[in-house]
């Protein structure tokens, strides 16, 4: 009998070949065709929206010559979010994605074509500019998170954190891009003219929707289930009821909360603090600005190298912010609070990459519409409820106090929320159908709380 060949040598068809290591390139998910041309639509759509946001200012200020006014348009057009929003999810989870964002870039586009006419023909009044604000606030409750998960749905789960990332590099890019050609675009063609790109940015986004198509291992989202699967619930209900019931997204919610009202409102802060204690001008403080947009900037590329972000990791982010910020308060000078600006700035933008990572992967894909919904109706609370609880604090305490103070309230609540959780290590289980579509390992995303 012949011996048996030693176990250690296998056959070399047999070989595991080892598998690559996964990239943590902040831009891969430009990897994938569709997501290449959803940035460019977004980059587009976000330099017009820009653009008409910068010129609707100056078009109020111009009809009614009040600051107030303008201060009214914004609110009125943010107005919907608050209430509408869970209704809007509602519709983003019931409808084909690219159906729905395709839809509401078309009527957003829509309204500002009408106020494009109005302004041209000189037909716009105080009452009309509102009611289309309204109506543009209202679409946005749809689009919104329709936008939002339609770019997730074109990369792997794992390139989500990428595609979040690279998506808030073109906001910012769009932002600085569209206000700079809205004072171009009104001085050699007039405001209609800024209105009208605008509508033709929304136009291209519509038209290159259809087009798009999900990379391999993309989520697959059914909105009607397979034959003999059980049917899920469409409503409002379900979402609030998974929200409230998901401690981890609870524990988001209060750290980002905390964190918008006391750690977050740097343009009231750190405005006050430049040109009150330590007596700079407007350049100044301009400086400052500009330090903290180039922080955003290194932030989202940091943030979109992340592959697992946890509520945990931006709890500490938003705790680390807090602690700069009290020491940012304590800056003897205007150079020690630049050096103190940057990491600031940073770090609040790789714990909003983390947090809206975990937000938009951790709900069952048929809820992510409604679990947005939810977060924006929160949002603007935060919002609305923000700058005055802070001015208020910033009257009692003046701006170092505030910083203090804020960045203080910051730290030490989610520091007592941490020893709260060690009580509890296993989460509150929300009992729901598991359909085509779900990622049921959140383990490769690492999103417990």
């Amino acid at each position: 009998m012949s011996a048996a060949p030693p176990p250690s040598s296998p056959a070399p068809h047999t070989a595991a070949r080892p598998e690559p290591p996964a990239s943590r390139s902040p831009w891969r998910s430009l990897r994938h065709r569709g997501m290449r041309w959803w940035s460019v639509a977004n980059f587009v759509s976000n330099a017009g929206t820009w653009m008409q946001l910068t010129v609707q200012n100056l078009l109020v200020l111009q009809i009614t010559g009040s600051a107030a006014a303008t201060g009214l348009s914004m609110s009125v057009q943010a107005a919907p979010a608050l209430f509408v929003s869970l209704l809007g999810g509602t519709a983003v989870d019931r409808w084909p994605r690219k159906l729905t964002a395709a839809v509401s870039q078309a009527l957003l586009g829509g309204v500002a074509l009408v106020t494009a006419v109005l302004v041209a023909v000189d037909r716009l009044d105080m009452t009309s500019l509102l009611a289309l604000a309204a109506v543009t606030g209202l679409i946005a409750t749809v689009d919104g998170p329709a936008c939002a998960l339609l770019g997730n749905d074109l990369v792997p789960v794992e390139d989500v954190p990428s595609a979040i990332g690279v998506g808030a590099l073109v906001h910012n890019a769009g932002r600085l891009v569209g206000t700079a050609l809205a004072g171009v675009t009104v001085g050699f063609l007039g405001t209609a003219a800024a209105y009208g790109a605008n509508a033709l940015s929304f136009l291209f986004v519509a038209s290159v929707i259809p087009f798009l198509r999900p990379a391999r291992g993309a989520t697959a989202v059914r909105h009607t289930p397979a034959p003999g699967a059980p049917r899920p619930g469409l409503g409002v209900r379900e979402g609030l009821v998974f929200f409230a019931r998901r401690p981890r997204l609870v524990a988001l919610a209060g750290i980002t909360g905390i964190s918008a009202v006391f750690g977050r409102n740097y343009g009231l802060t750190l405005a006050v603090l430049v040109t009150g204690p330590l007596a700079g001008g407007a350049g100044s403080f301009g400086t400052v600005s500009t330090v903290l947009a180039a922080g955003g900037i290194v932030g989202a590329v940091l943030g979109a190298r992340l592959r697992r972000p946890s509520v945990r990791l931006v709890g500490c982010l938003a705790a680390a912010g807090g602690l700069l910020q009290v020491a940012a308060g304590l800056s003897p000078s205007l150079a020690v609070l630049l050096v103190l600006v940057l990491p600031m700035a940073v770090v609040e933008s790789v714990s909003d990459t983390a947090g809206t990572a975990v937000l938009q992967t951790d709900p069952p894909a048929r809820l992510r519409g409604r679990v947005l919904g939810v977060w924006s109706s929160i949002g603007t609370v935060w919002g609305l409820g923000g700058p005055p609880a802070l001015g208020l604090l910033m009257e009692l305490a003046g701006a170092r106090g505030a910083l203090v103070l804020g960045g203080l309230i910051v730290s030490g609540t989610i520091a007592a929320g941490h020893l709260a959780r060690t009580r509890r290590t296993t989460d509150t289980p929300v009992l729901l159908p598991t359909l085509d579509g779900d990622v049921t390992d959140r383990g490769a995303l690492s999103t417990a709380a």
